[in-house]
């Protein structure tokens, strides 16, 4: 039995998207969070950890030693590692804009800052010993990216070249998460192009996630990198999103199993980007297990000892349905047994 990738679910999905505004649903606190990942059992197997989004009601980003240690405690009360943290980088946290002024460049720095100090407390507490710190350009849409694409791309690259010198300093890593929702990073081929332009590959890298690279490969948001049309077929599919894949797999430090039905979901604040959908969705477009192995593939070389179930932007309800867990750890599982590997790499 593989026993790599270790199997972690998110916390955000608590979280993001979530708010006391009109028509949003209520936060899950990360206490909950932890009790229902903490409860999915399948087989005698269960999650062996958590990734979660550094920021309020779950954490305050600002807070002390001694507060994140209790944290810590917490998370490993139930038996669980913190694998891959998130910074607080969008506007309306602690960050800003990566292709914004100075000052909000400043904004962003200050939030990778904040992570890497956290991320080192959780590790000399002994909660955490892998994962990445994710970021994004943390520019919601395309529009203003548009008006000079080049200028715009140079100018992430240069703030995302400053906060990889942060975390390298620090001693940890960043994935940039490609997601159709963020300017520079909105196709696979702008994504590919900012990572080039980053040139710190040992550092910063590319945060793979099956829901939104799948709209990459339908060119939502760039039409002019779609890989394949509406309505493709099976024979035009596999040879398309293994292009895709052998492009991005390289960068790729850090992956969520997740699943799509093609659709777009935003919530909140959080401005539309790829739908996440239940493990089991009858309209989800990806067989999980076989797209999850072209990206797992070298996984271990690339210093990746875990991955993640992302459901970001799930309803309360289907949050607190045990099924919803135990057919996403069965899920989870599915592919640790087709991809993963024995021993630590």
């Amino acid at each position: 039995m593989n026993t790599f990738p270790k199997l972690h679910n998110a916390m955000w999905p608590g979280l993001v998207g979530k708010g006391t505004d009109a028509g949003q649903e209520p936060p899950i606190s990360l206490d909950r969070m932890l009790e229902l990942t903490a409860a999915a059992e399948v087989n005698g197997q269960k999650f062996d950890g958590i990734d979660y989004f550094l920021f309020l009601p779950h954490t305050n980003p600002e807070a002390t030693d001694a507060e994140l240690s209790a944290i810590a405690d917490t998370i490993a009360s139930h038996g669980f590692s913190v694998g891959s943290l998130v910074a607080p980088v969008w506007p309306g946290t602690v960050g800003d804009s990566a292709m914004g002024d100075a000052e909000a460049r400043g904004k962003f720095l200050s939030a990778v800052k904040m992570a890497c100090r956290i991320a080192g407390i959780f590790e000399k507490h002994g909660v955490r010993k892998y994962g990445v710190i994710r970021i994004d350009s943390a520019e919601f849409g395309v529009a203003k990216w548009r008006e000079d694409p080049q200028v715009s791309t140079a100018k992430i690259a240069a703030t995302f070249r400053e906060a990889a010198k942060i975390a390298q300093d620090h001693g940890q890593r960043l994935a940039a998460e490609g997601e159709i929702c963020w300017a520079g990073m909105h196709s696979w081929k702008d994504m590919l192009d900012l990572l080039e332009e980053v040139g710190m590959p040992d550092v910063l890298g590319f945060q793979a996630d099956l829901a939104h690279t799948y709209l990459y490969l339908l060119g939502y948001n760039a039409p002019e990198h779609a890989l394949v049309k509406p309505g493709y077929t099976e024979a035009e599919f596999w040879p398309a999103y293994e292009e895709m894949v052998s492009k991005l797999r390289p960068w790729t430090i850090d992956f969520h199993v997740a699943q799509n039905d093609g659709e777009v979901h935003g919530a909140g604040a959080h401005d539309k980007t790829g739908k996440h959908c239940p493990a089991d969705d009858p309209n989800g477009k990806l067989d999980i297990v076989k797209c999850s192995g072209l990206w797992l593939e070298g996984a271990a070389d690339r210093g990746m000892q875990h991955i993640c179930w992302d459901g970001c932007m799930f309803p309360n309800a289907m949050l607190e349905n045990p099924k919803t867990w135990n057919t996403i750890l069965e899920t989870m599982i599915a592919v640790r047994d087709a991809h993963g590997w024995k021993e630590e790499k």
